[in-house]
């Protein structure tokens, strides 16, 4: 049995992932093999040679990913901060970009004691369990409507729990509705949402076209419709001096934080870019 380089199995698991039109192809590459040879990505270096069978599994799972099926999908999972949450068919992916508006939000928790914290349209859960995993004296509130996702964030939420992470509430709810969790009016501390923000009719990339929730992706005409309702509904949670973040569109640098500054009770409204540059989160808090 003739053990082959790792190294080029992976160059040319790139090279058909550049020429299918993935975005990040040598990444994807690696990420497929650590998962085929179940180690970290980081690892890799260390195993210069592989047995033909791995070579034959890592294509099978190029080919998948060539198709433009999700890494995600395929991996089973996607990070978000120091955890990772199970994806798949029914629910969209977290991505990477949403770390930011995750690490915003608990910076805006500094110095505060057991806040309470709402996550609309949590999808997988990811923002969540994350901040439930970094603040543990939490009690975080999870708002899904779809019931295939929502059945995503129960097992993730199980999963965490089952570390040892404060568990979080889990609420069936319509982000869009002016009284859910009418009962948290003005007890929280911070609220963030990843969602729907895509103007319907944009292009988008197969992965998320073909394979995320199209309610989780668009969202109107100018993609505002949802989170204008998250912009009310923040605004009656919010307690003095609390916080909101709302991930957007690229394209909602201004009109995302001009939804926030037109309401009185909001003050330090503020956009944020990607790292790529591009507009992508807005924050603002309550009037103290």
């Amino acid at each position: 049995m003739n053990r082959q380089p790792l190294r080029l199995a992976i160059s040319e698991a790139a090279k058909i992932l550049a020429e299918a039109g993935v975005d990040s192809p040598r990444v994807d590459a690696e990420y497929l093999a650590a998962h085929v040879l179940g180690v970290e990505r980081g690892r890799l270096p260390l195993i210069p040679l592989v047995d033909p069978p791995v070579i034959d599994q890592l294509h099978k799972l190029v080919r998948a990913r060539a198709s433009r099926i999700p890494l995600q999908h395929i991996l089973g999972w996607a990070p978000m901060g120091a955890i990772s949450v199970e994806v798949g068919p029914g629910v969209f992916v977290p991505r990477p970009e949403t770390e930011l508006l995750m690490e915003w939000g608990l910076k805006a928790l500094v110095g505060v004691s057991s806040p309470v914290v709402v996550d609309l349209c949590t999808g997988t859960g990811a923002l969540a369990l994350s901040i439930a995993h970094a603040r543990p004296d939490a009690v975080v509130h999870a708002v899904e409507i779809d019931p295939q996702a929502l059945a995503w964030t129960r097992r993730n939420a199980d999963a965490r729990a089952a570390t040892g992470d404060t568990p979080i509430r889990l609420h069936s709810g319509d982000a869009t509705d002016p009284s859910l969790l009418s009962d948290l009016d003005g007890l929280v501390d911070l609220v963030v949402c990843n969602p729907p923000y895509v103007p319907e009719g944009t292009p988008v990339q197969p992965e998320v076209g073909v394979h995320d929730p199209h309610h989780a992706v668009f969202s109107g005409a100018d993609g505002l419709d949802v989170i204008r309702h998250v912009v009310s509904a923040a605004a009656r949670w919010l307690k003095p001096g609390g916080a909101v973040g709302i991930e957007h569109d690229d394209t909602q640098g201004e009109s995302v934080p001009a939804l926030l500054a037109a309401r009185r009770v909001l003050t330090d409204v503020a956009g944020h870019t990607d790292l790529a540059g591009r507009p992508r989160f807005a924050t603002a808090r309550k009037v103290s």
